[in-house]
């Protein structure tokens, strides 16, 4: 398995912590292609965030049946896996968080157009946007010096969010589109 990236407090200019047990958490995220090779984006307006679709594995679940359950909440979308890209690790020391990220790349292969969204992504002002990948790339870090916090999460914990999803699709636009 690739590791796509490693993400830390220092990647943010903060100093690491010590901690002990941390909550571990383990999700499927990745790219979702439309049949014009746009990638859907998760934008909570609210926040001012933008974000890959994915979300945490339930108990029971692999990381692929977990990819397309979340893609289908947030998206509406069915998709067909095609690929596995790697995996990201967030570690989050000033809280105790650490994260694995298995990553996807997907393909579209129906729409119901009906997203399943959070209470808390509703009311961070979730919406789906489909744009290219280079777009995708720039609303993303665009959104970083933007961002707000909300009542579920702080600025701290989106940075990691954010972060990670600029390295995912840099690592896609470099390596993966012909």
């Amino acid at each position: 398995m690739k590791l796509i990236a490693k993400i830390t407090d220092k990647d943010f200019g903060m100093d690491m912590v010590e901690y002990e047990n941390p909550q571990i958490r383990k999700a499927a995220r990745g790219i979702v292609l439309n049949e014009n090779g746009e990638i859907a984006l998760l934008h909570k307006k609210n926040k001012n965030e933008y974000k890959l679709p994915g979300g945490g594995m339930e108990e029971d679940e692999t990381k692929e049946i977990a990819f397309q359950r979340e893609i289908l909440e947030e998206t509406g979308c069915q998709v067909e896996i095609i690929e596995y890209m790697g995996y990201t690790e967030e570690v989050k020391s000033h809280i105790s968080f650490v994260q694995t990220s298995y990553v996807f790349i997907s393909k579209v292969i129906s729409n119901t157009h009906e997203l399943n969204l959070t209470q808390k992504e509703i009311d961070e002002g979730g919406e789906l946007v489909w744009v290219m990948p280079e777009v995708a790339l720039s609303l993303i870090r665009e959104s970083f010096d933007n961002l707000k916090g909300s009542k579920y999460d702080d600025i701290y914990a989106t940075k990691f969010i954010v972060k990670r999803d600029e390295m995912i699709l840099k690592e896609y636009i470099l390596n993966y589109i012909k």
